[in-house]
């Protein structure tokens, strides 16, 4: 198995620990793609036009014999409606509320999904692949040791990725954030964010201090899921554990069996 470092604070190394099993899973990148297709198709929300939609007008058809198109008209006037080839007319094929988005995967698939993201956040050129920058030297996953549960400030935060090496992620997600190309900006997602450090622990207070982090994540061992491990299906995030949630991931039942 291999070895990784356990860094304080301070950013140094006093021991090392062997990581889980799970670490050993293949990389399978189809099956990440796959999974994180189906979790975004399950969180749609469903959505359709009114069945009266373009049909609450008083019409009626002129008939033949008057040198024009029969097409439903106004009966307050001549103006087309009602048919789907006039303007202001209803749609031929609406969008109903009543389709059905969900798909579905195989439990083994999504378990061992799950588990290659996990696993592909210790392999260095994956991750660099991604676009995370990093120290060289360091060791992924990042494991920290239980000083940081004493952190209550974002700014005590950011100087402790300092001076472990990952802080330059945290710049190139909040250099990163721009505009939305595309009518997307009009629909409440105006702007579009680079996603950076996943920091992973059992303590509420370094959840806490992270939040104002911008592109980071901060969640509990299990709530980790493939949104979170490899969002828009791209394997390979940087990874922050707390020693005991990484023990927690080792012995979890809710992984399976690899």
């Amino acid at each position: 198995m291999a070895k990784v470092n356990v860094y304080n604070k301070d950013g140094t190394s006093k021991e090392q620990i062997e990581l889980p099993k799970i670490f050993n899973t293949d990389f399978r990148p189809d099956l990440i793609k796959k999974s994180f297709n189906v979790m975004r198709s399950n969180s749609r929300q469903p959505y359709g036009a009114s069945p009266l939609a373009g049909t609450k007008h008083a019409t009626a058809s002129v008939g033949k014999g008057r040198g024009q198109s029969r097409v439903p008209r106004l009966t307050q006037g001549r103006t087309a409606a009602l048919a789907p080839c006039v303007v202001g007319g209803r749609r031929a094929h609406p969008p109903k509320a009543e389709r059905n988005w969900k798909e579905k995967i195989n439990k083994k698939e999504k378990t061992m999904a799950k588990n290659s993201a996990l696993a592909s956040a210790a392999q260095k050129e994956i991750v660099k692949k991604r676009g995370h920058i990093f120290n060289d030297k360091i060791t992924l996953p990042v494991i920290i040791d239980e000083s940081f549960n004493k952190i209550k400030k974002t700014s005590e935060l950011i100087k402790a990725f300092e001076k472990i090496g990952i802080s330059e992620d945290l710049d190139r997600a909040k250099n990163g954030k721009h505009i939305r190309a595309g009518r997307g900006k009009t629909r409440g997602r105006k702007y579009k964010t680079p996603k950076s450090i996943l920091i992973v622990s059992t303590e509420d207070s370094i959840l806490k201090s992270s939040k104002n982090l911008i592109g980071v994540d901060a969640v509990k061992p299990k709530q980790l899921n493939i949104n979170y491990l490899a969002p828009g299906g791209d394997p390979g995030r940087l990874l922050v554990f707390t020693k005991q949630a990484l023990k927690e991931i080792g012995g979890a039942k809710w992984y399976g069996p690899l």
